[in-house]
């Protein structure tokens, strides 16, 4: 495989992606789980550089939990979460698995953030778990 793509519900913003996915992980920390109105945000990480956005999404910065300036990208005109960026780990972007064309290639493999979970929020107990933010480097 080489590369995918994905958009918004609405159409008015669509990317692509020269890079193959990369790993799938479910966040749950409090913002995730207000700006995707559940109990967690699904996104796979993938090299900033090999995403190109046709449309111009909306941009909301906030400070994370861990620190680092997260900028989340999204719809202005129907809202549906896109991608985001991190000040702690550049050069990745985060989509929303969400917006893929192709939902299959989301292939969760951990959970970030999983000391701010819902008690309602139900994610496969045999994936990895970590407190606070990314697991280490291997």
């Amino acid at each position: 495989m080489s590369g995918f793509g994905g958009g918004c519900h609405c159409g008015a913003i669509l990317y692509t992606c020269s890079a193959d996915p990369g790993p799938g992980r479910h966040c749950q920390c409090s913002d995730c789980r207000r700006l995707s109105g559940s109990g967690h945000m699904s996104s796979l990480e993938v090299p900033a550089a090999a995403l190109r956005v046709t449309g111009e999404p909306r941009r909301y910065d906030t400070r994370s939990e861990s620190g680092n300036t997260v900028t989340r990208r999204f719809c202005g005109t129907c809202g549906s979460p896109l991608y985001s960026t991190n000040s702690g780990v550049p050069g990745l972007a985060f989509v929303r698995a969400s917006g893929l064309d192709d939902p299959s290639l989301f292939r969760p493999e951990y959970v970030i953030w999983a000391a701010s979970a819902a008690p309602w929020d139900f994610i496969d107990p045999a994936l990895r778990r970590f407190p606070k933010g990314r697991p280490p480097k291997s």
